[in-house]
């Protein structure tokens, strides 16, 4: 099966223009104050409209109050919304009755427990992607998360791996992984929240090279 890409934190047309040429199938917008790759709700709507309908839409929230949850669906209205805090399958399965969107839940990849424990969110969310650990920002920091945990796990959920990949070492950890969906952030940019055009290309190439290997 075709290896899905996810290019998050996208902030401007160029960059979604470039992730539809080189092949990406979601887009990430962030809504999050605190990350440098955060976009207001008109900017993400409006980056929502211009986005090629090839493309599905992320919407990434983190520990959003009840309200803002609703605008930002209203808003924005995703294909998909992401959370990326400690939202619970209880909380998860409330927002399910109040949109059409698809659920992801974001989980910090701390150990073979993490996947474990991933259980408890089946039947709530389409898909589970994991990243490293929350540092001082949940996501986006370029930590790498440790692939052999993935190896051979026999997992119950669809779920993507994220956390420090780039276009040098995306084929590795597919090899090792064999992840439905990748998703990349800071491995494509050339400043934090800057997108590069050139590496977003790269990416996608290294994945489809892999592909056809």
């Amino acid at each position: 099966m075709k290896t899905q890409i996810k290019i998050c934190g996208l902030a401007n047309v160029a960059a979604i223009d470039a992730a539809a040429e080189a092949g990406a199938t979601h887009i990430g917008l962030v809504h999050f104050d605190k990350s440098p790759r955060h976009v207001g709700l008109e900017q993400a709507a409006a980056l929502r409209m211009r986005t090629p309908p090839q493309l599905k839409v992320v919407l990434l929230l983190v520990n959003a109050e009840p309200e803002l949850t609703q605008k930002a669906l209203d808003m924005v209205r995703p294909d998909i919304v992401q959370f990326h805090g400690s939202e619970t399958p209880e909380w998860l399965n409330l927002v399910r009755q109040h949109t059409k969107a698809h659920i992801w839940k974001a989980l910090g990849l701390k150990n073979r427990e993490t996947l474990i424990n991933a259980d408890r969110f089946d039947d709530v969310v389409e898909r589970v992607l994991y990243d490293a650990p929350a540092q001082a920002l949940p996501g986006g920091t370029g930590t790498r998360v440790d692939w052999s945990l993935l190896s051979q796990f026999d997992h119950h959920i669809p779920w993507g791996l994220a956390g420090g990949l780039a276009p040098d070492n995306v084929v590795e950890a597919l090899r090792m992984t064999k992840a439905p969906l990748v998703d990349v952030s800071s491995g494509v940019e050339s400043a934090p929240g800057v997108k590069d055009v050139d590496k977003i290309a790269q990416f996608c190439k290294a994945v489809r090279t892999y592909e056809h290997a």
